[in-house]
């Protein structure tokens, strides 16, 4: 059967030719070649009769008669016994089989064999055909007259397919004499027929020929001829050829088709008048847009390829277009203004300007189309500038006469088919084109450059700012369409649709925005109708409700950029801001108040009122979301507005039925219910939002909202299967910021927030993904915590700082149960401390499916909990961690026969012995050392000693260098005796600290022990005898032991005197006897700083009694006294008059009665809500990398920084730094405390941009030391930064005692 016979291939050509006539309608439709071969190709997918063809049938009886044989073969091998394990699976057999038929000879002789005899049918095939065609001419010839009367549809621009007509190659001869046919003198018949003749020709073949200059003259110029058929062969021949040739050829059909469209329009012949409108189905207007389309449709195309190709090329396209559509009559001509241009016929087919678009989106094409409007065709921007002014005015005297929608061109239903345009729908089809193209030009800074323009009938210049203006107003004066209309269409050519389009695209384009939209005339322009509405005065604008949230949707994308953000709260220079004149923020939050107290009675009863309240809540969200913006809104109190109309809405909803299952949503619950619920649900949002800082978190509680925000955000984070990554950075950072006030975690915990994400912890911990089908074993993990678990390592980071470890585990005890269940899951903390951290017994190891993991998992986060000191004293005291820890390095040696046997070194021993130094030994970067937790190469891999019971291996503690003696120092004299002889107290003051920066600048060493202690005493002293410094009221203590021994210090009180001490005595600062004076200190504190506490009603843990923590500013004074008792007493009593001490002293404002009641009952410390908000509000406009940085981690700096200062720093820096930091912000003042914290993390910028990278920036801020730190280098730093926060900083510190909310 391989080979064939003159009947076989006879029966072939006959099959053959049949599939082919069958597909013809497919193929004729293909724009190329190339898609016609696709589409035969992909027959059998897309032809459900391919099976069925005479041909198909006799190849599948071919194949089958000449492989079957093979194909069996392999089949019954792959089978059989012995080929089993070699082969398995359907898949594999069909693969196998198929590979080794193609390996056969019978398959290799058959495509032979077919090749040979379909080349035989092809070639009889196409000699067939080309016989046809010479018979199909002569006949031709006789039917002319009958083909003149035939009018061809409007398929030039998607081209012929090469198969409706066969390709017939021709020598130079014949399209020579082709040429001489086609002269516009040889008759109309000579022609046709040879324009017929050469639609046959490959265009490549005619492109290439010498012949090719004259052909395409003669072939412009028969482009005029009247004879429709004969210009309709041509446009023919021109889609061909824009299909199937190169670029390098298809442009001089381009710029042919262009000039002959230039020359047209300027002739006598044309002359058709706006005014008149547009009949498309008039014969010369349908030639002309057919001729237009052709052109735009290749404009489109063009681009895709012009790269490829010398710049001149396409310069020739761009010019030969810009010189086409600045077509127009003459200036003098009493019809100019009423002249049709090309650029109309354009603009109907072409209504967005999307070739535009396309050539201006490279910036290889943009440069050269750029350069070419700015020195030949600027004309054309000009009428485009002028035909968006001429429709402003007509819009604005339409609006002013209160005209309604009929006076405007309306849009038409796309179902209704239209074929005549009056002269206002061509002006306005046009001006749609002209603000599409300008919306584009002006996004590129060359295309603004082209601006300012100059207009004929205006005597100043039209700038980039007046354009600007016009198209914001244009949103004013839109024309309002009813709903019917505009949901009749798909595509919306409204005015104010299609200005907010252009302007949503340039609020997304930094450089744009910035030129265009952050300036204080365009900013005024959009908020004139608020202006309006706020003074009362008139509104001239057509659509009220849907302008306010076109305006609300713009400020609201510039709002969220940082440069439009501080247009808005600043205005656009900020030097040259003027007090009668407020900028936006001012205007916006006034108008956004009003509506929230239905003050605006234009809008009384609108039924998109809500929408537009909103809007604009959304827009001042952008700005109370940032530390500046919130700074701007706070005086106007927008959240207690938002809280009241929340609780308003709260009360309706409750009203609002329940669903009944089964019935109908629509009638269970009513439309009007659920515009109550999502009215409810936008304020929270708006109200959750304030938490994104300090400060704001501190408004939200005032609210009294903070239950209902958490909750709702619980709930929308568990209806969101999959966030997107800006909503994950937004809710870590605001439930980073949740974490370190008191009521803001018993909200997560009330809530399910903390009990979900347990359980999803230990899900990734100890079942792992329910939805992955296992296929084989999970490879163990390489890093110490899984990467399916870092996430959720981080946020659990986040959530347990200080005040939620102290609201969720104080007087928590460990469950300790003598069994556990596999399938018992952890709801809280405690059973996630008692399950993967303190494993003291066998039934809790054996609990867990992957205890070394979860263990180092838990570990670790131990590890990172005890970093703040706090935290530690709480764990230590409750639960032993210590103890425990030993306990298992104990049982984890090795068995020997004498003495105690070796330590087993494994992930386990570590991480254990890495925990227990960090939490037994304090001090900073150069006063301990921690082990490893990773092995080194060699023979040793671990050379750090473990332990197994108390003191620790003196390796761990650095030495402290003994302080040498100074030598005397003119400065520091200086400055003793004006302590010692103070004069006036303001100059006095501002004396001392000029002599403590010349100190701190030149001998910063000397400011340490003794000297120190009497520096900082002086000063104080006398600070705290004169009212004007004192900040608090001057009451006095007397200590006296009788009264202190009957109060008994806590635990976590006795651990921290014992850390205390054991650090002064390492600093050998402290002798013995040192705990007793301690004692003596913090006992009488309690009770002198209790006289000043008032009394408190609530159910957070930590306003039950006591500070909760331990007083490590105390600690540290202590310290620098040398550990005398009655120095430090005093000392602080008088510090506590001062400001400084509010935010230095951290229990100094426990439950104070210097505080509002509401402040007081946040449990919110002012270091909180004003040192940190500025902290953050700083590190954006002076860190601004390291600021993106955190909020790209999800992690926020005031909880770092509260956690460095409530610990005064311990452990973060050397007592050296600690001792400057104390001095720095008592000398210098309680701001210096924000300054401080900045130059750490201006020192810390590289490693926090390398750790956001590794996505583990909490654990390197919290775990590592600040490294080559010093206060001295960063000094000159932080006098710059006082020089322009200060005003701002003192002003909110000494507002604590103010209720501002």
């Amino acid at each position: 059967m391989s080979q064939f016979t003159a009947e076989d291939e006879a029966l072939l050509q006959s099959m053959l030719r049949q599939l082919l006539q069958s597909v013809k309608e497919k193929i004729t439709g293909a724009p190329s070649v190339e898609c016609a071969e696709e589409i035969l190709l992909h027959l059998e997918e897309t032809d459900e009769n391919f099976h069925n063809y005479e041909f198909v049938k006799y190849l599948r009886q071919y194949i089958n008669n000449t492989l079957g044989s093979v194909i069996e073969e392999e089949s019954e091998k792959c089978t059989s016994t012995q080929n089993q394990s070699e082969v398995s699976g359907y898949d594999t057999l069909v693969q196998h089989v198929t590979k080794k038929t193609r390996e056969s000879k019978q398959y290799r002789e058959m495509m032979h064999a077919l090749k040979n005899v379909m080349t035989v049918v092809v070639e009889s095939l196409v000699n067939k055909f080309e016989e046809d065609q010479m018979c199909k001419k002569e006949l031709d010839s006789e039917t002319k007259k009958k083909s003149q009367s035939y009018y061809g549809t409007d398929n030039y621009s998607d081209s012929d397919s090469s198969f409706n007509q066969s390709y017939t190659f021709m020598s130079q001869e014949k399209l020579q004499l082709l040429v001489e046919k086609l002269d516009p003198i040889q008759p109309k018949e000579v022609r046709q027929e040879a324009l017929q003749t050469l639609c046959l020709a490959p265009p490549s073949d005619v492109l290439n020929s010498e012949c090719w200059p004259n052909l395409r003259k003669h072939m412009t110029m028969s482009l005029s001829d009247p004879d429709e058929i004969l210009s309709e062969k041509i446009l023919r021949f021109y889609a061909k050829t824009f299909s199937s040739s190169p670029f390098s050829m298809t442009r001089e059909v381009y710029t042919s088709l262009a000039q002959h469209l230039e020359f047209y329009f300027l002739s006598g012949e044309y002359s058709l008048r706006i005014s008149s409108g547009l009949d498309v189905s008039n014969a010369d207007v349908t030639r002309i847009l057919k001729k237009v389309r052709l052109l735009n449709e290749y404009q489109k195309e063009a681009p895709s390829s012009w790269i490829r190709y010398p710049e001149k090329y396409m310069e020739e396209i761009v010019e030969s277009t810009l010189s086409l559509l600045s077509v127009k009559h003459d200036p003098n001509h009493p019809a100019s203004s009423d002249f049709l241009s090309p650029i109309y016929f354009l603009a109907l087919l072409d209504i967005k300007a999307v070739w535009f678009k396309k050539w201006t989106h490279a910036h290889y094409s943009r440069t050269v189309i750029l350069r070419l409007l700015e020195k030949k065709y600027k004309s054309l921007i000009n009428a485009a500038v002028q035909q968006c002014l001429d429709y402003f005015e007509f819009c604005k005297a339409a609006v002013c006469k209160a005209s309604r929608v009929n006076d405007f061109p309306q849009q038409h239903s796309n179902n209704e088919q239209k074929f005549f345009y009056t002269g206002s729908e061509l002006q306005y089809i046009y001006f749609v084109h002209s603000l599409c193209l300008l919306g584009r030009l002006l996004i590129y800074k060359q295309g603004r450059n082209l601006f300012p323009v100059q207009l004929k009938n205006k005597k100043d210049c039209v700038s980039l700012t007046d354009l600007l203006v016009l198209f914001t107003q244009l949103i004013y004066y839109s024309p309002s369409y009813s709903k019917e209309a505009l949901a009749a269409h798909t595509d919306n050519y409204s005015p104010a649709s299609l200005v907010m389009e252009v302007l949503q695209v340039f609020c997304d384009q930094t450089g744009c925005a910035t030129d265009c939209l952050y300036t204080d005339v365009v900013m005024d322009a959009l908020l004139d109708p608020l202006q309006s509405l706020l003074n009362g005065t008139e509104v001239f604008i057509n659509c009220l409700e849907t302008t306010l949230i076109d305006i609300a949707d713009i400020l609201a994308r510039i709002a969220a950029a940082e440069d439009g953000l501080s247009v808005l709260l600043y205005g656009g220079n900020k030097n040259s801001a003027k007090e009668n004149s407020p900028t936006a923020v001012h205007i916006i939050v006034q108008f956004t108040k009003k509506l929230l107290h239905d003050d605006i009675s234009l809008l009384s009863g609108s039924e998109l009122l809500q929408v537009v309240k909103g809007a604009f809540i959304f827009v001042c969200r952008q700005m109370y979301r940032t530390c500046e913006g919130l700074e701007m809104l706070i005086p106007y109190g927008l959240h207690e507005s938002i809280g009241e109309a929340w609780k308003k809405a709260s009360l309706l909803s409750e009203r609002v039925p329940t669903p009944v299952t089964g019935a109908d949503s629509t009638s269970s619950i009513s439309l009007d219910s659920k515009n109550v619920v999502l009215w409810e649900e936008t304020l929270l949002d708006a109200l959750l939002n304030f938490s994104a800082t300090p400060k704001g978190l501190f408004l939200l509680h005032s609210t009294g909202a903070m239950s209902d925000c958490v909750s709702f955000m619980f709930n929308s984070l568990s209806k969101k299967h999959q966030a997107n990554e800006h909503e994950e950075f937004d809710n870590g950072v605001i439930v980073a910021q949740m974490a370190t006030t008191p009521t803001a975690v018993v909200a997560l915990q009330s809530s399910g927030f903390i009990k979900t994400f347990i359980a999803k912890l230990w899900a990734l911990l100890e079942c792992g993904k329910d939805d992955v089908r296992i296929t084989q074993p999970k490879s163990t993990p390489v890093d110490p915590i899984d990467q399916s678990c870092q996430k959720s390592f981080l946020c659990l980071i986040n959530l347990l700082t200080y005040p939620a470890v102290f609201e969720l585990l104080s007087k928590q005890d460990i469950p300790n149960k003598p069994v556990y269940s596999h399938r018992e899951v952890p709801t809280d903390i405690i059973n996630i401390i008692d399950r993967i951290i303190i494993l003291n017994s066998e039934a809790k190891i054996h609990s867990l499916f992957n205890y070394e993991q979860s263990h180092v998992f838990g570990l670790r986060l131990l590890n990172v909990l005890c970093c703040e000191l706090n935290t530690l004293l709480l764990l230590e005291t409750q639960y032993k961690v210590s103890q425990v820890l030993l306990t298992a390095q104990e049982e984890n040696v090795t068995e020997a026969l004498e003495g105690p046997g070796d330590f087993i070194v494994d992930s386990l021993s570590v991480e254990r012995n890495h925990v227990l130094v960090r939490i037994n030994l304090i001090g900073g970067p150069q006063e301990r050392i921690l082990p490893s937790r990773a092995l080194d190469k060699g023979s040793d891999p671990y050379p750090w000693p473990m332990f197994s019971s108390f003191p620790l291996p003196k390796c761990y503690l650095a030495e402290v260098p003994r302080k040498a003696d100074f030598k005397q120092d003119k400065v520091l004299d200086k400055l003793m005796s004006i302590l010692q002889s103070p004069g006036g107290q303001s100059e006095w003051a501002e004396i001392c600290r000029r002599q403590f920066c010349k100190i701190m600048k030149t001998r910063p060493d000397t400011i340490s022990g003794p000297i120190l202690a009497e520096l900082i005493e002086k000063f104080v002293l006398h600070l705290s005898e004169s009212r004007s410094n004192c900040y608090f009221s001057m009451g006095r203590y007397e200590a006296t032991d009788a009264d202190v021994k009957k109060e008994n210090l806590s635990s976590v009180q006795q651990l921290g005197i014992e850390m205390t001490v054991r650090y002064g005595k390492h600093l050998n600062l402290l002798k013995e006897h040192a705990e007793n004076e301690l004692c003596f200190v913090l006992m009488n504190c309690e009770q002198f700083l209790k006289q000043q506490q008032r009394a408190v009603v609530s159910s957070l843990r930590c306003l039950q009694g006591h500070y909760p923590g331990y007083d490590w500013f105390a600690s540290s004074v202590f310290l620098i006294m040398s550990g005398d008792g009655e120095k430090t007493l005093t000392f602080l009593q008088q510090f506590s008059h001062l400001l400084v001490s509010a935010f230095l002293w951290i229990p100094r404002l426990h439950m104070s009665v210097h505080l509002p009641i509401v402040t007081v009952e946040s449990g919110i410390h002012p270091v909180y809500f004003c040192s940190a908000h500025y902290i953050e509000m700083l590190l954006k406009a002076e860190l601004p990398l390291v600021f993106s940085a955190f909020h790209m981690s999800g992690f926020t700096p005031s909880q770092i920084c509260l956690q460095w200062i409530t610990q005064c720093f311990w452990n973060y820096m050397d007592w050296s730094e600690i001792c400057h930091y104390i001095a720095t912000c008592i000398f210098l003042g309680p701001d210096y405390q924000v300054y401080m914290c900045i130059s750490v993390f201006r020192h810390l910028q590289q490693d926090i941009l390398k750790h956001t990278e590794a996505q583990d920036l909490q654990v390197f801020l919290k775990e590592e030391a600040l490294h080559g730190f010093r206060v001295t280098d960063y000094l000159e730093y932080m006098e710059s930064l006082e020089l322009i926060y200060r005003p701002m900083l003192l002003k909110d510190m000494r507002n604590i005692r103010v209720q501002n909310t």
